[in-house]
């Protein structure tokens, strides 16, 4: 009898999302030979498909469910310890290109962190990157010596025709969104301090009075926490608005249903450029970001591919004006796509899928 393979996900510590879900969609298409298992938060579960058998993530069982695994597929560091079973291979896809520090890189983290994260590392098989830029650094920040395959990212295939289409509109049906509403997606990155320490406020960093005052009427504007402090913003209802940092669980969708991002040092900016669509940055403490909080490899806004706006005022200027931001900011963003999205040509998951042996 021929015993399956068994392959362990997980996606930031227990959602349906990012580079796994990708992966993990295209092998059920495929094959039905294959024993899945994701981890998930408890919270999270109602998101999962219903036909996936889930085991709660940081949890003994968790620890049991990758020790038995063939394969393991995440896309950030696994915080659980368990033993890797010989033969077994961990993929780890991680998830964005690195504008700000990561890893060894980074100006502080909490004593013993990195030391702890480090032995997640070494169970390492194989690292995904996205392109040029994020296997330079990821490569320096994990100290990784080990297999890399430059592939671009599978989480941005849906990003490209033919299923974009269907995808946005499948996602902005969901939300309740008019069809002929302007979608602001504002998808921040996390301060560290916030994120480590859970005691403290998180703000949001946009005004939303002003931006609902100014711009309720047509558009609707999507709040996307990082996953290191969503479910922490304290907002409150209105028809314009709608908190998106736990549902949908895979920001992709998001991107899709979205018609401007807005962002400050996320890498979401890396994959929202695959769209086409305008970026604008609502960056206030720019400089105290980059030289105490964290830090960048590369001071990207000089040059960046949309405007770097300091307040909500600038922000709501900059869009009721987008077909002027484009204009002025066309060169930029084109030269910001072939630097960071040379592989994003809707075929990533089927290069990764092929290089592991998994479909023909």
């Amino acid at each position: 009898m021929t015993t399956q393979t068994t392959i362990v996900w997980s996606s930031f510590d227990g959602r349906y999302s990012d580079n796994p879900r990708a992966l993990y969609e295209r092998l059920r298409a495929e094959r039905d030979d294959l024993t899945h298992v994701w981890l998930a938060r408890d919270e999270l579960r109602h998101t999962f498909p219903t036909d996936v058998e889930l085991v709660t993530s940081r949890t003994p069982e968790a620890a049991r469910a990758l020790e038995s695994a063939d394969l393991v597929f995440a896309s950030s560091h696994i915080e659980v310890e368990w033993e890797k079973k010989p033969g077994a291979t961990y993929v780890q896809t991680w998830h964005g290109t690195p504008l700000k520090t990561v890893h060894w890189d980074v100006l502080w983290a909490p004593e013993g962190k990195l030391v702890a994260l480090d032995r997640d590392v070494q169970r390492w098989d194989l690292l995904l990157s996205p392109n040029p830029h994020a296997t330079r650094y990821l490569t320096q920040a994990f100290r990784w010596e080990g297999e890399l395959l430059e592939s671009g990212y599978p989480r941005n295939d849906v990003l490209s025709p033919p299923r974009h289409d269907a995808r946005r509109a499948e996602v902005r049906a969901a939300l309740g969104i008019d069809p002929g509403a302007t979608v602001v997606l504002y998808a921040p990155t996390w301060r560290d301090a916030e994120g480590y320490d859970t005691s403290l406020d998180v703000p949001v960093r946009l005004e939303l009075d002003r931006f609902g005052d100014a711009l309720g009427d047509d558009h609707v504007l999507l709040l996307r926490a990082h996953n290191m402090v969503a479910g922490r913003w304290q907002v409150d209802d209105h028809d314009w608005l709608r908190d998106v940092s736990l549902t949908p669980p895979d920001a992709a969708d998001l991107y899709c249903a979205a018609d401007v991002l807005v962002t400050d040092y996320s890498s979401a900016m890396f994959d929202w450029t695959v769209t086409g669509r305008p970026l604008l940055y609502l960056a206030s403490d720019l400089e105290q970001y980059a030289s105490q909080t964290r830090g960048f490899y590369v001071d990207l806004f000089p040059e960046a591919p949309g405007p770097v706006l300091r307040s909500t005022e600038e922000l709501v200027a900059a869009l009721v004006d987008l077909p002027t931001v484009e204009k002025v900011h066309a060169e930029r963003y084109a030269a910001f796509r072939e630097r960071f999205t040379p592989h994003e040509d809707g075929h990533a998951t089927e290069r990764v899928l092929q290089h592991l042996g998994l479909i023909g």
